[in-house]
């Protein structure tokens, strides 16, 4: 498409960024530690799935000897194998045992928080409800904690439909990275079907995730299209397209500059960009550029918080000293 001769392009106009945006503390970390263990042990690395769901973080890191595997079952006896972000369930870090690998665990410190929430509600006999998508990597880590206790919901009419008394004894917990405004629908669901509901005593859903899906409502109520970076696999980053379309504006994902479709902004005279937790900020730099050349030249930045002051330290394993802070406290915002 001609931009020059498109009038559903505007001219001069502006382009309104979201902060915080990209990176957060948790894939941070996680890509600290891959790093990490490549100068500490050398190539090659092995790490189960994705480290963080982002094409770009992974193809990078492969062009350093890291491998990506589906199993522990295709990491070599006694290789290197890191966990990622999304955390894992005691089966996985059972059989990584058994293959005698030398595991580097870089699960969130919020993914991690869920788990102990999890462990403890099962010892306590109460049935756990899950809130999120039992198909997401992050939820299989949780549901298998205590799989004999859990139950995976992810609308409210699941919930209802649920065949359980009233009074069954209940501990709810979210996966991090749904939307806030969706999980708080499904909690009161289960506060409305259950007389004995016990949750976190924070929202599970973190400061990262919380941050950022904050920021996309603040750019909507002054844009006319928004524009998330992010790969189609990253939680977040698709939870901030339907935080942006649930207030009424346009929205779409745009995992590279080239997926960008210039008939997206017909009609727009000011567009909003963010970025997802687990998408480089180069990315959002190469969709500023792009936007410029549109005519889409006035930059504006829209800010909605800060987490300069929020940091997970590197795991022993890998040199670090681990001074992982309250994530208690810190789950005040958003997540990755």
């Amino acid at each position: 498409m001609n931009s020059e001769n498109d009038p559903g392009v505007p001219i001069g106009k502006t382009v309104v960024l979201a902060e915080p945006r990209s990176f957060c503390a948790g894939v941070r970390r996680a890509i600290g530690i891959v790093e990490a263990a490549l100068e500490r042990f050398g190539p090659p690395i092995y790490v189960r799935n994705q480290i963080v769901h982002n094409h770009h973080v992974v193809r990078a890191l492969e062009q350093r000897d890291v491998h990506f595997v589906s199993s522990t079952e295709e990491v070599p006896r006694g290789a290197v194998c890191v966990l990622s972000a999304h955390g894992v369930s005691p089966a996985v870090r059972e059989a990584a045992a058994a293959r005698d690998l030398r595991v580097i665990d870089a699960t969130c410190p919020l993914v991690s928080k869920v788990h102990q929430q999890v462990i403890r509600a099962a010892r306590d006999d109460r049935t756990v409800l899950l809130v999120g998508h039992m198909e997401h990597e992050e939820v299989e880590g949780t549901y298998g904690e205590a799989p004999d206790r859990t139950i995976v919901v992810s609308t409210v009419d699941e919930v209802r439909q649920l065949d359980l008394p009233e009074d069954t004894p209940v501990t709810y917990v979210t996966q991090t990275t749904l939307s806030i405004d969706d999980t708080r629908e499904i909690v009161d669901a289960i506060a409305d079907r259950f007389t004995d509901m016990t949750g976190p005593g924070t929202d599970d859903i973190c400061y990262a995730s919380q941050n950022r899906q904050n920021a996309v409502k603040a750019l909507a109520q002054r844009t006319d299209v928004v524009l998330i970076v992010g790969s189609e696999n990253s939680s977040n980053t698709v939870r901030m397209v339907e935080v942006a379309q649930q207030a009424g504006v346009r929205s779409y994902l745009v995992p590279d500059v080239e997926d960008l479709d210039e008939s997206w902004l017909h009609g727009a005279t000011s567009v909003g960009v963010s970025a997802g937790a687990s998408a480089p900020e180069f990315l959002v730099e190469q969709l500023l550029d792009r936007l410029a050349e549109l005519g889409l030249d006035r930059l504006e930045v829209e800010v909605t918080g800060s987490e300069a002051d929020i940091t997970f330290g590197l795991p022993s394993a890998v040199g670090g000293t681990e001074p992982v802070a309250d994530t208690g406290e810190q789950n005040t915002g958003e997540s990755s």
